[in-house]
């Protein structure tokens, strides 16, 4: 028989946590190791003598493997409403372990030709249909295992392990680039450690998950087998979507400018080493992990809503002058503040989607609910940031990509200030 989460028992509810969490922070790690290792195995993939060129190329199956992650959020959203959300988490991080094997073991394009980039593509794929049913069933876990007044602060620890995965995956390359391997080394075979590493603690991973209780607002939904997670069930609810969607659109374009592209921009805008990139993205992200409960308890006294507008507002006004400033700066401690003051308006969004997400949709749909939608639109915003940031700069005119995350933080903004605020929203049972 299923073990079902009690109700009020603290113990259980941190066990249930940590072993999501933990789950969470690998899938992550897994997406992660390949933007930060691929300024070492761009060039084999993409036997090119341009180096911006041969980082559109990687960053273009980047931008594909968003591609399935509407695909992803379907699948296991639709999986964790009907069968557990417990059941879609354990798949999804087989499957990202899949991936990250394929990847460690592809030979170059120097070994099969074109076959290479094509698998590399393939493998990339099957990652985003994992983490993009990932991102919906963890958000619905998280948020249904926490207390009504804890709920902002539980369900932060989601971003603390999306951010988590990319310490792991650069902490990783700093040790690789400083203590283990040479340069050459690097671009040789040492890149493919990482994915390595990726698939065994996915073993962890998995075993955590399956140790995992499922959630009481699941189990109270076990009499609505026709209306669980079925997408004209999804549909009846056009305002939630459409609040999912605008509220994504600006935050996560700057989240994965300021996490994902930032340690591409740093070499290749502002001219730093990659070690120093390397190093200077680490220490921001550990700090923003940090700041992700803060701003999710913040959330539990004064609410939602004002954390969201604060990050609408600030990120309108200053994304243009830091990434401009940044893009001028010499000094690798002055870019580090630029960059730290960006996470800390980017934390507004980033403590709390997740959970606001889960409240905007009731129980039988919600895993999809979340999702979907999401899924759509990092798909299109998250997912092109870096080729988008890439392409303007390879035009000659970066400028135009900061105005582009400008207007869609402004557009973001709208949304929030209209939206209701969800912090009392019951998860159990929604009229």
């Amino acid at each position: 028989m299923e073990q079902v989460l009690p109700k009020n028992d603290t113990n259980w509810r941190l066990k249930a946590i940590i072993g999501g969490s933990a789950g969470n922070l690998v899938e992550w790690y897994d997406w992660y190791a390949y933007s930060a290792f691929s300024l070492y195995f761009a060039s084999t993939f993409f036997p090119d003598s341009n180096p911006t060129v041969q980082l559109i190329n990687t960053a273009g199956i980047f931008a594909v493997g968003f591609l399935m992650r509407p695909i992803g959020g379907y699948i296991f959203g639709k999986l964790a409403d009907t069968k557990g959300r417990k059941v879609a988490m354990t798949l999804s991080v087989l499957l990202m372990s899949f991936g990250s094997l394929l990847i460690a073991f592809l030979p170059g394009y120097n070994s099969i030709g074109i076959a290479a980039p094509v698998m590399l593509l393939i493998a990339r794929l099957l990652q985003g249909l994992s983490v993009g049913g990932e991102y919906g069933t963890s958000a619905t876990y998280l948020s249904e295992v926490a207390t009504e007044k804890r709920r902002g602060f539980f369900s932060s620890f989601q971003y603390v392990t999306l951010i988590g995965g990319q310490l792991i995956a650069l902490g990783l390359q700093l040790i690789l680039q400083n203590i283990f391997l040479t340069d050459q080394q690097m671009h040789d075979w040492g890149w493919r450690i990482p994915f390595v590493l990726g698939a065994i603690l996915s073993l962890v991973a998995l075993y955590l998950r399956a140790h995992m209780n499922e959630t009481q607002a699941f189990k109270s939904t076990e009499q609505q087998a026709k209306k669980k997670g079925s997408l004209r069930e999804l549909l009846k609810h056009p305002k939630a979507i459409l609040v999912v969607i605008g509220l994504t659109m600006g935050g996560t374009l700057a989240f994965y400018t300021y996490t994902t592209y930032m340690q591409k921009f740093l070499v290749n805008t502002v001219g730093l080493s990659k070690y120093q990139s390397t190093m200077l993205t680490f220490c921001s992200l550990f700090i923003f992990a940090m700041l992700q409960p803060v701003f999710g308890a913040l959330s539990d006294r004064i609410g939602r809503k004002p954390l969201l507008i604060s990050f609408g507002v600030l990120g309108t006004i200053f994304t243009y002058p830091l990434l401009t400033t940044l893009s001028h700066t010499t000094n690798m401690w002055s870019a580090f503040g630029l960059l730290m003051v960006a996470l800390i308006i980017v934390s507004g969004y980033t403590s709390i989607n997740a959970v606001v997400k889960a409240e905007l949709f009731p129980v039988e749909v919600r895993a999809l609910g979340v999702g979907l939608p999401y899924s759509i639109t990092v798909a299109i915003f998250g997912g092109t940031a870096e080729y988008l940031a890439l392409w303007a700069k390879n035009l000659g005119h970066e400028s135009y990509y900061y105005w582009y995350v400008t207007i869609c933080i402004f557009a973001s903004l709208i949304i929030y200030v209209r939206m209701k605020d969800t912090k009392h929203t019951s998860l159990i049972e929604q009229d």
